[in-house]
Order: C-alpha cells, then structure tokens, then sequence
C-alpha cells in the first residue's frame, strides 16, 4: 500500500516531479502518482485529500506551478504532512509558485522545499515516514553517509591535482 502520494498540476509538472518518484523507488518507497487541479478539478482535488488518510496515505507531496494552490487546498482538507514543490514557470521563473505555495495561513501548514526539488521533498517525506519505521531511518542515515564520502573524495582529488587540473578531469574549460 502507498504511503506517499506525489500529485501535479497538470501533466507538464511530471519533467519535475518524476524526481520525487526516482528518490522513491532508490529507496523502495510505494507511492501513487496523480493529475490534481485546485482550479481545473477542485471538487476531485478535496476529495482526494479528505481521503487520503483513510487510503493510508501517510504524505502527500504536491506539486504546481503558476499560482500554484495545489498543495495548500490539499492541506486545508487533511491532517496529513503536504510537502509543497514550487514548479518553475515562465514569465516569474517559479517565484509566483514558491510563494503561493509557502504563504499558509496558520493552521494550514505546507512544508515548502525550494522551486523544483522534487527530490529534497521525497527526501523530506522519507524522514517523516522514518520515525516509525526504523529500517527507513537506517537506509536515510546510509544514503548520508554515501553523500558525506563522495564529498570527502572529491576533496581529496581537488589537493591532488590542484585547481585546474580538477576542472580539465571533470571536462570544464580554463579560464
């Protein structure tokens, strides 16, 4: 049984929101994936939030861009952690979607991560499932670490090979 929900928008939010899934499956998470409008489908959209619980849906993750209310009309309708992706869209570049999605009123909370981190919120969603589920927790811890070492390294090759010669191994230019 899914335990996150990742919902979008539109279909165009999916280039985005796909990094929410391929975080999920790295770490063989079930979740769900669905087309929600807060304008286009909004008495569908409450349902599925007021739902959501009893599917046992544990977080949701929602994604839109524009005005981008997606994520906060899920929230208004269900005591369930909603983790909000502001998605970048022309002409404000996704700051229209941050801050619509980030500006609740108290008591309607949206964890908001930054404009198109699909991947920090499955992240964000896996640390909330983690605290009852002890096996999640390690795997989180593990993936930290694996971070922690891949920096270590690339640290020890930068005093290797100096400065530019890391720029000429990683392909990048002089200049």
């Amino acid at each position: 049984m899914a335990e996150v929900a990742i919902l979008m928008g539109s279909d165009s939010d999916l280039a985005v929101m796909k990094d929410a899934a391929k975080v999920l499956d790295e770490f063989q998470v079930e979740y769900e994936v669905a087309i929600l409008s807060a304008h286009r489908l909004p008495a569908e959209t409450v349902e599925f939030a007021l739902q959501a619980e009893k599917r046992g849906l544990k977080v949701i993750i929602a994604g839109a861009g524009g005005a981008a209310h997606l994520a906060g009309i899920i929230a208004a309708n269900t005591t369930i952690p909603v983790i909000g992706v502001p998605i970048m869209t022309p002409p404000l570049g996704g700051v229209d979607a941050l801050y619509s999605t980030v500006q609740m009123p108290r008591g309607v909370p949206v964890a908001t991560v930054g404009i198109n981190s699909a991947a920090n919120a499955s992240i964000l969603a896996m640390r909330i499932l983690a605290l009852g589920n002890p096996a999640l927790a390690q795997k989180i811890k593990d993936y930290r670490q694996k971070m922690a070492d891949e920096v270590r390294k690339k640290g020890m090759r930068l005093a290797d090979l100096g400065i530019e010669g890391y720029i000429l191994q990683k392909g990048g230019n002089k200049k």
